[in-house]
């Protein structure tokens, strides 16, 4: 049957009260109120499968360590199961400590109220909750019952219960406490519930230091919350003697409104609230205390129950009741710290690099984007808050590099990077684990293994323009003994190194205005021709541990095609020439028949200056028996020297060979043969 075009027809509009000069829209929750955890008799009724005695006690204890004061434990005249683990707590030393109240539910019945007031006898505090249904509903379509005999059933039961506890010389050493339930309040006449409850009050007699409790159930939650505030707040203005009952509210969430409902009716005067943990309970379930106490907290309230350590209380939660909690549930989903959308993700990553700029502590004011709370706070940590799939963007993406590796990237490699993520999970299908998005970036960059370029060795030094001759003086002689001062400052810096691309080495010379461009024009002799756009570098780690880390943009010469390099190194210059080569390496990699094999566009002939430059590599010198400028070297002599890297070594791997074993009539042989399309490696 399809829904229907006139659900009137069908369906009653809930009738609002008439309540004009209402006060708690004006009032605020500046307090927590009294909590009763509902979760081993409300909740545990509702269960597909009930808990067993030694899971009922694994959960009462839980509720006692996080702090609940007062536990609705059983309904023991429903089943012997919980009458049995009723008296186990209260026959069981130390289980039940000195201040927690254990309460119990019975229906108006005399012999289930004398039954279940025996399960608790011996108990140091115990609550006797009794109900009785006092909606038009109920009592015609259930009970059959009018007002009447309804208010005369409700008082009967009360003297009975009376009788049998507080008014009972044998059970003078419990501190007995009663509560009584109008069922379904919030679909009964507001007037008739304060009637019943008034008759109810006189027949146990409270005082102000024992005072009864009303609890008003929205058994079925008929309407919006800010209609059961307007009845809580008549039952409360309409109430004689306030200072002898306490008003409690156990909201049911069939309309999804429990957690206002029990905010709103706080405001308008009640005093305790039942629920359970994550909202357990029949049909749609009970209010959420989890949520009703982390409310109050982000509001800078304490709620007197201590989530320190969420996860363990949503493990048995789940182990008990065999209903996971909802991914998107508030404060205690695994989802609901976490951010995949690209915008949420950046401005979640700014505010905690602002709170750190700021040297904000665990303690200080709380103000992040999109987190109403810290997660740290309940046991959570910040590496879940950000997580990538194929609609993140760049600020996740940089968020999990900055937390696995220490990186904080630049804002142009953010967007290259991201667009590779995405291009990952795309091809997956599924979100990405921060595992393999570092993976991903180690192998995007080459962080761990260049797989096109290995820096054998190489030199940095100074050099500048041959200077003009000092005058002469008249006599042909200098016209100073001493030679001038050198400024190296405005010098030259000429890169000379050994470089091998795809397993061959090749001598390259470079000068330019620094480390990084030396290496470029270098690099440009063997036709890779790049051009730094962009350089960023940053430190690692503290003290003697710290390292570079460096981040190179390159545009290919002659076109808009852009690459990112990433160095790490203790030294800053090897980090920039390594972040240098993994862009140099990328470049080679882009290209439209990637791989492409490295072939050098011209052989480069070197001057003499060049050559002793390359020589000064050599530690024996150039002048050794032993120097490979000087002799040959076997190709058993190469591999064998490659088991001892150079000191200077920045990225080596078996194909390296030392700088002392470096044979460059060999390596511009091998040159050559590579121009022709035959080399071997050397």
């Amino acid at each position: 049957m399809p829904m229907l075009r006139e659900p009137w027809k069908k369906y009653r509009k809930f009738k609002p009260l008439d309540l004009p000069n209402r006060q708690w829209p004006s009032r605020t929750n500046d307090k927590p109120p009294r909590w009763l955890a509902t979760d081993l008799r409300d909740g545990n009724q509702s269960l597909v499968d009930p808990m067993d005695g030694e899971q009922k006690l694994r959960f009462f204890k839980m509720l006692v360590e996080l702090g609940y004061k007062e536990i609705e434990v059983s309904f023991p005249s429903a089943s012997q199961t919980d009458y049995d683990f009723t008296r186990s707590l209260v026959d069981t030393p130390g289980v039940v400590p000195d201040d927690v109240y254990l309460q119990v539910l019975s229906p108006c019945r005399e012999d289930f109220i004398r039954r279940t007031v025996e399960s608790l006898r011996g108990a140091k505090k115990a609550i006797l909750h009794l109900y009785l249904a006092t909606s038009e509903c109920f009592r015609r379509i259930v009970f059959g019952m009018t007002e009447e005999e309804t208010l005369a059933l409700a008082v009967k039961c009360t003297q009975f219960a009376r009788s049998i506890t507080k008014d009972d010389p044998s059970h003078a050493g419990t501190e007995w406490l009663y509560e009584f339930s109008p069922e379904t309040f919030s679909d009964t006449s507001p007037e008739f519930a304060v009637r019943v409850c008034e008759a109810v009050k006189e027949a146990w007699g409270p005082t102000e230091d024992s005072k009864i409790i009303f609890n008003l159930p929205a058994t079925v939650e008929m309407a919006t919350p800010n209609i059961f505030a307007d009845q809580v707040e008549y039952f409360c203005t309409h109430m004689t003697e306030r200072e002898k009952f306490c008003v409690s509210v156990h909201p049911h969430n069939d309309r999804g409104c429990a957690v206002a409902a029990a905010e709103l009716a706080q405001m308008a005067g009640a005093d305790r609230v039942e629920g359970t943990l994550f909202g357990n309970g029949e049909r749609t379930g009970n209010v959420d205390l989890v949520t009703l106490a982390l409310n109050l907290y982000t509001q800078g309230i304490w709620p007197n129950i201590d989530f320190s350590d969420i996860n363990k209380v949503i493990r048995v939660c789940e182990e008990s009741t065999k209903i996971p909690v909802n991914e998107r549930w508030p404060y205690g989903g695994q989802l609901v710290v976490c951010a995949f959308s690209g915008s949420h993700q950046d401005a979640i990553k700014k505010g905690f690099q602002l709170r750190k700029k700021e040297g904000r502590g665990p303690e200080d004011p709380w103000e992040l984007p999109y987190l109403p709370l810290d997660p740290q706070d309940i046991g959570r940590t910040y590496e879940a808050v950000i997580r990538v799939n194929s609609q993140s963007g760049k600020g996740g993406v940089a968020w999990i590099i900055q937390r696995s590796l220490e990186l904080d990237l630049p804002r142009g490699l953010q967007v290259a990077f991201s667009k590779i993520v995405q291009k990952e999970a795309d091809a997956k299908g599924r979100e990405l684990l921060p595992r393999e998005i570092q993976a991903l970036f180690e192998q995007s960059y080459h962080l761990k293994e260049n797989p096109r370029f290995t820096l054998i060795d190489y030199n940095i030094t100074a050099v500048r323009s041959p200077s003009p001759a000092p005058p002469k003086s008249s006599r042909g002689q200098p016209p100073q003994t001493q030679a001038p001062a050198q400024n190296t400052s405005a010098a030259k810096r000429q890169f000379a190194g050994i470089i091998a691309i795809d397993g061959v080495q090749h001598p390259v010379v470079g000068v330019g205005n620094g480390a990084i461009s030396s290496l470029a024009n270098a690099l440009h002799s063997l036709g890779i021709d790049l051009d730094v756009a962009d350089y960023k570098e940053h430190a690692i780690g503290e003290g003697r541990e710290v390292k570079a880390a460096t981040y190179i943009e390159c545009t290919a010469s002659g076109s808009n095609e852009k690459v990112w390099g990433v160095g790490i190194h203790e030294d800053v210059v090897q980090a920039s020439l390594i972040a240098l080569l993994s862009a140099a390496s990328s470049f080679l990699s882009s290209r439209v028949s990637t791989p492409v094999p490295f072939r050098p566009k011209h052989l480069r002939q070197f001057s003499e200056a060049e050559l002793e430059a390359l020589e000064r590599l050599n530690l024996n010198g150039p002048d050794s028996p032993n120097s490979p400028l000087r002799t040959s070297t076997t190709a058993a002599e190469a591999s064998e020297a490659a088991t001892t890297p150079s000191k200077l070594n920045m990225e080596t791997h078996a194909d390296s060979v030392p700088a002392r074993k470096i044979n460059f009539d060999l390596l511009e042989k091998n040159a050559e043969q590579v121009v022709n399309g035959h080399a071997e490696k050397p």
